[in-house]
């Protein structure tokens, strides 16, 4: 999955446009939700290096949260590294050059999807009578 076909899916799927928030980082984006405005997702050029690979030059990169218990597992499919410049406990970076399959991307956007969305809450002012 590239870019192009990974911001398509994003917006199919989830109903979210990428923002560009960085002046610096012009091709930089994330996905939020609509209702408590979190990103599920962040799509970053990651140095090669940052991510242990060998070679020069940035590799496209999506950001996804993930359940910490799962993050193992994930690790081990080609093309999934720890999440790029984010927390390496529970955000994980799926590669965007082929080699991580897209059903685990899909598979990893559905996990952060679900791990970041608004939260029921309770009401203000308590329950009513």
């Amino acid at each position: 999955m590239n870019r192009e076909e990974l911001e398509t899916f994003i917006f199919e799927t989830y109903a979210a446009e990428p923002e560009y928030l960085w002046v610096k980082y012009p091709t930089c984006a994330v996905f939020r939700h609509t209702g408590n405005r979190k990103w599920f997702a962040a799509l970053l050029d990651a140095p090669r290096k940052a991510l242990g690979l060998p070679g020069e030059g940035n590799l496209d990169v999506l950001d996804v949260k993930c359940d910490p218990l799962l993050i193992g597992s994930f690790r081990e499919e080609p093309g999934i590294y720890p999440g790029y410049h984010m927390n390496k406990s529970c955000w994980l970076s799926a590669a965007l050059d082929g080699s991580a399959d897209d059903e685990t991307i899909k598979t990893l956007l559905a996990l952060s999807f679900d791990l970041t969305a608004p939260k029921p809450g309770k009401r203000k002012g308590g329950p009513k009578p």
